[in-house]
């Protein structure tokens, strides 16, 4: 059974392990070898997801087991961050957590949501009724030789009902 739910502290180790896994699973659709290896290094390990009030984060466990995340950012109407691990990918996961996300945030009277898409998940929040506004590159530092590496992802946004 898949369940919706608000992510804790606990779910941190989780987050990551899947985290990462979606980055290498799927960054290859849209980025080269060195793109994904940047963007999939995460040297401050669990402390990169802090869940802590400064956002909403949501899990969605299936069995005990984190299978997607998301995280908003209500004081920036921005979603941080939807992701699915690749076994439960194409299973309606990322789409309950986007759509809890919008929930949460039309509750907070946001406006309007904006995110910072990769390239491999732009058709996805297409059809959860983002559009494209730019283009943007986010710089990932590498951490074995400290160099950054560009990742060129697309500026959407949403306006919420």
């Amino acid at each position: 059974m898949t369940r919706v739910r608000e992510a804790t502290r606990e779910d941190a180790d989780e987050i990551l392990t899947l985290h990462v896994a979606a980055i290498r699973a799927f960054g290859p659709d849209a980025y080269d070898e060195e793109q994904v290896a940047a963007w999939a290094e995460k040297e401050d390990g669990t402390a990169g997801y802090p869940i802590d009030e400064s956002g909403h984060y949501l899990a969605v466990a299936e069995a005990d087991e984190v299978v997607g995340y998301g995280h908003l950012v209500p004081g920036n109407d921005e979603v941080r961050a939807v992701y699915v691990h690749p076994n439960a990918a194409r299973r309606g996961v990322g789409s309950a957590v986007l759509s809890h996300l919008e929930g949460y945030a039309r509750g907070a009277g946001l406006p309007r949501l904006e995110l910072w898409s990769s390239h491999n998940a732009v058709a996805f929040y297409e059809r959860m009724g983002y559009r494209p506004v730019t283009e943007e590159e986010e710089e990932v530092t590498k951490r074995y030789d400290g160099r950054d590496v560009a990742l060129p992802v697309v500026v959407m946004e949403k306006r919420l009902e």
